[in-house]
C-alpha cells in the first residue's frame, strides 16, 4: 500500500459492486480516502425516469449510473445541483436532468459504455463508474408459490400482493457478457465490496452477469459484503443476516466474500417508528450460523444521524472498510 503525496489518498485498487442509493452512499465516503475506485453498477432498473428513458430511447437505464458518478465527481456545487435537478411539471415531469444529460451523451457517443466514460471525464470523477454489462437485460423473479414476474419495478408489487419469498432471480437474457473493463477492475482489485443496497435488485444482478463470478473467484482481494441495516419492504422482510449471505451464495458461489460488515450502532425508537408501516425492521445478526460459513462477522457503528431514517453514514462506512483493510494487510 502506497500513499499519494499529492492528494494524500490511499492507492489500493478498490472495486464496489451494486446499484441504487446504497452504492452511491458508500462511494461518497470512499472518495475521501481512496483514489483508485471502480464502481460496477447493475443495469436492470426499469422504473421511474430511468425506465421511461430506457423504453423511449432504447438505451440502458441511466439513474444508478448517474448517482454513482455524482458521488465520485469533483465538480462545482452548481453543476452537482443541476445534474440532480428533477423537473416538477410539464412533459419532463419526474425526469432528472442528469439522466437526460447521460442520455444525450449516449446519443452522440455510439455506445452506452462510451457515454458513461465521457460523463466520468466531464465531471472529473475520482476513479471511474462502469456498467456491469451493456446488454439490454431485464430482471425476472421466481417466487416461492411458483409464480414469476419479469421487470424489476414489478417485483416489489408482486411480492407484496402474494406475500411470499423470492426463491430465485435471473437475468433475461441469461448470462449477458460483462464489460471487459469491469472484469479487469475485479482482477486487479485489492478490495472488493458488495453492497450496501437492495439484495435482489441491486447486488445479486451483477453476479448473474457472465464473467463476474469467475473474476471474483480468481482474485486474492479482500472481499467484503456490507449488510443492510434494515430489512427491505418488498424484498427481504424478516431476513436475517445469514439469509442475505445464503441468497448471495446461492446466486453466485460459496464464499464470494469472506467478511460481512454489519452495524452495531443503536437505532432510536423514533427512527424505528417510521418503518412500522413499511414492514421493515433491523436485520437480526444470527451469528451462530456464521461459525462454519467461512465468513467473518465484523461489527462497526455505521449509522447516519441525518434525515430521520436509518441509513449508512458514508464516512463511517468508508472508514470501517479502510480499517478492515489496514488490519488485514498488517496481518498478512
Amino acid at each position: 500500500m502506497t500513499i499519494d503525496n499529492n492528494q494524500d489518498k490511499l492507492n489500493p485498487n478498490i472495486v464496489v459492486i451494486g446499484g441504487g442509493t446504497g452504492l452511491s452512499t458508500l462511494l461518497r465516503g470512499l472518495k475521501g480516502i481512496y483514489e483508485n475506485i471502480t464502481a460496477i453498477v447493475a443495469v436492470s432498473d426499469d422504473g421511474g425516469s430511468s425506465g421511461i428513458i430506457r423504453q423511449n430511447l432504447h438505451m440502458l437505464p441511466p439513474g444508478d449510473i448517474r448517482n454513482c458518478i455524482l458521488a465520485l465527481a469533483n465538480t462545482e456545487p452548481t453543476m452537482y445541483e443541476l445534474l440532480n435537478y428533477r423537473f416538477a411539471e410539464g412533459p419532463l415531469k419526474g425526469h432528472c436532468f442528469g439522466n437526460l444529460f447521460l442520455a444525450a451523451l449516449n446519443g452522440i457517443s455510439g455506445s452506452f459504455d462510451l457515454a458513461v466514460q465521457r460523463m466520468n471525464e466531464v465531471l472529473a470523477v475520482t476513479g471511474c463508474v462502469v456498467p456491469v454489462t451493456t446488454s439490454n437485460v431485464h430482471l425476472e423473479a421466481l417466487f416461492a408459490d411458483g409464480s414469476t414476474v419479469l421487470g424489476e419495478s414489478s417485483i416489489f408489487f408482486h411480492k407484496k400482493q402474494h406475500d411470499c419469498r423470492i426463491r430465485r432471480i435471473r437475468l433475461v437474457p441469461e448470462k449477458p457478457p460483462a464489460l471487459p473493463k469491469a472484469i479487469s477492475a475485479i482482477e486487479n482489485a485489492d478490495i472488493i465490496v458488495l453492497g450496501p443496497g437492495s439484495l435482489y435488485t441491486s447486488i445479486i444482478p451483477n453476479l448473474l452477469v457472465d464473467g463476474i463470478n469467475d473474476a471474483i473467484r480468481r482474485t486474492d482481494a479482500l472481499k467484503i459484503f456490507v449488510l443492510n441495516i434494515m430489512t427491505q419492504d418488498g424484498e427481504t422482510e424478516n431476513y436475517s443476516a445469514y439469509d442475505h449471505v445464503k441468497e448471495i451464495f446461492a446466486h453466485s458461489f460459496s464464499r464470494v466474500f469472506n467478511i460481512c460488515l454489519y452495524n452495531t450502532e443503536e437505532i432510536s425508537f423514533e427512527c424505528l417508528d417510521q418503518y412500522k408501516t413499511e414492514d421493515a425492521q433491523p436485520v437480526i445478526i444470527d451469528s451462530e450460523f456464521f461459525v462454519h460459513s467461512g465468513v467473518e462477522l465484523i461489527g462497526k457503528k455505521l449509522i447516519s444521524n441525518a434525515g430521520g431514517y436509518v441509513r449508512h453514514d458514508p464516512h463511517k462506512l468508508a472508514n470501517a472498510i479502510d480499517e478492515i483493510y489496514k488490519t488485514k494487510a498488517r496481518r498478512g
